[in-house]
């Protein structure tokens, strides 16, 4: 039922009025009233503009850091934004395990500090990788030793200047870090009901994944808040990359190690046949001597090739480049 009001039902509640026949506060109390939740102890600092901008600010770090890993760590790294909130300063230090990473940085000319946090997990994926392991997740939370320590403060630090010139766009940002922590109670940058912005972020490094979050205080910020404004109202989708950033990531890449194999064919044997296997014995394959073998590039095949020696090694001639469609059956 339509709860607009005709004319002569207005024309008569207004006679009513008048007349003195309906009380006004009658009518006052019957209508609903629409209430929205106040809570003083967490108060909205940031809106839903500056969240947004913040957000923008933080997937160009993402991009920034997936680059600057993948260089690294001579693999393939994704990273992406999964959420930006406000919350208190202390909600955020109680969220974090012990022990952590945590990175306390400036950001020059602005006042105070903010807090890099990057978790466990991706440490010590990061710390295995540049040791020469394969950068499992499965490691239990423990301090660091003290090379670990040095390895991950060293990378910490590109980290921060990172996120200084993701801001770049919008006002010159300048970070640098100041202390690293494994205790989040040791770190207590702003009071504790002070309201921050907390953007969780995830990094994938191979199968492997970990997570990093930025904490910036609301006072730390608030000089610049009306910028964040302005960054919402001229930004225009995701931002062009300049033949410069193209180099930059393609020498980036071209020093990115990848596994490559080639595949041989395949057989079926028994258990038996398998137990009894001694050096020297022959299996034959389903492969044709003639026919070029696979070559694949991590899961995907990418060329065709035929063997032979090089010197005194075995090696393949690329016969053909596979563009695309490479199956991943290998």
């Amino acid at each position: 039922m339509s709860e607009v009001l005709s004319q002569a039902e207005i024309d008569a509640l207004l006679n009513a009025l008048l007349d003195g026949s309906v009380d006004e506060e009658t009518i006052k109390a019957s209508s609903p009233q629409k209430i929205r939740v106040y809570d003083f102890k967490r108060p909205n600092k940031f809106s839903k503009g500056h969240l947004n901008s913040l957000l923008n600010i933080h997937e160009n770090f993402c991009r920034s850091l997936a680059t600057y890993l993948a260089g690294n760590l001579h693999t393939a790294v994704e990273a992406k934004v999964l959420s930006t909130e406000q919350i208190t300063y202390d909600e955020f230090i109680r969220s974090l395990p012990y022990p952590t990473i945590l990175g306390i940085y400036n950001m020059l000319p602005l006042e105070g500090n903010a807090l890099l946090e990057i978790s466990p997990t991706l440490a010590f994926i990061i710390i295995d990788r540049l040791l020469g392991g394969q950068g499992s997740e499965n490691v239990k939370n423990r301090d660091l030793t003290e090379i670990e320590r040095k390895i991950i403060t060293s990378r910490l630090k590109r980290i921060v200047q990172l996120i200084g010139e993701a801001w770049t766009e919008i006002f010159e940002v300048k970070s640098e870090l100041i202390n690293m922590e494994t205790n989040p109670q040791f770190t207590q940058i702003v009071a504790p009901n002070e309201i921050v912005v907390v953007s969780t972020m995830e990094v994938k490094i191979d199968e492997a994944r970990g997570m990093i979050n930025i904490c910036l205080p609301y006072i730390v910020i608030k000089p610049i808040l009306d910028k964040l404004n302005t960054l919402l109202l001229f930004s225009s989708g995701v931002k062009a990359v300049t033949p410069e950033e193209k180099e930059r990531i393609r020498k980036k890449i071209e020093w990115a190690k990848v596994p490559l194999r080639v595949f041989l064919g395949r057989t079926q044997i028994t258990v038996q046949e398998l137990l009894y296997l001694e050096r020297g014995d022959v299996i034959p394959l389903n492969q044709n001597i003639k026919e070029a073998l696979a070559v694949y590039v991590g899961d995907f095949m990418k060329f065709k090739a035929l063997p032979g020696l090089a010197g005194n090694k075995m090696a393949v001639q690329i016969t053909e480049v596979i563009t695309k469609g490479g199956d991943n059956n290998g």
